[in-house]
């Protein structure tokens, strides 16, 4: 599920051991349980609710490294497909895939692998590079929100796309929330490394 060589946090916080695949099914069941959580704490916006996804999935990615954080956003999502109640809105199931958050949604997937990529590299205990590659993955998350809103999500009041002025003026909404806390994740992933090695 991780490389040996991957310097990121949570892969080398256990040492050596014989129940890695225990270890690692249980960091993902736990990253799973922290994005439904921070999925559910939100600020209405219509038509995507503000919400505490982003400070989680930085987090989980910078301190699981590419494979593992990409395997607990994978299985998070999953758990949504398949009709588990962990994302922003009261559905889930196949349905969701289609609705306002679905660019952001793949969006998470490249978010654990850019700034998964970064902590593979050791970056996830230098607060800036970290922050760097954060800021980088989520600009392109925007991307494929945006993209998505404007050109290919059909609104149930309009029955058409949003168009790119709309789409923009949804999305740039976020824009500061979103730095606030990838600069909070950028300093506290760092810092609970340097715990977690002592």
């Amino acid at each position: 599920m991780t490389t040996p060589t991957s310097l990121a946090i949570a892969p080398n916080a256990f040492g050596p051991s014989k129940s890695k695949t225990l270890q690692y099914g249980l960091l993902v069941a736990f990253g799973v349980a922290v994005l439904a959580l921070s999925a559910k704490i939100q600020v209405p916006f219509w038509p995507v609710p503000m919400t505490l996804q982003t400070l989680a999935v930085m987090g989980i990615a910078a301190a699981y490294g590419s494979r593992l954080g990409l395997a607990t956003i994978l299985a998070y999502l999953a758990a949504g497909f398949a009709g588990a109640p962990v994302f922003a809105g009261p559905a889930a199931g196949p349905a969701y895939f289609a609705g306002p958050t679905a660019g952001f949604l793949l969006g998470f997937v490249l978010i654990a692998a850019i700034v998964g990529y970064a902590a593979d590299k050791g970056w996830g205990r230098y607060p800036l590079k970290l922050f760097g590659s954060m800021i980088f993955a989520d600009v392109i998350c925007f991307a494929l929100g945006f993209l998505w809103l404007g050109f290919m999500f059909v609104s149930a009041k309009t029955g058409t796309t949003l168009g790119a002025a709309t789409a923009y003026g949804i999305v740039s909404q976020y824009f500061l929330a979103d730095f606030v806390k990838i600069a909070i994740a950028a300093l506290a992933v760092p810092a609970i490394g340097k715990l977690v090695s002592k």
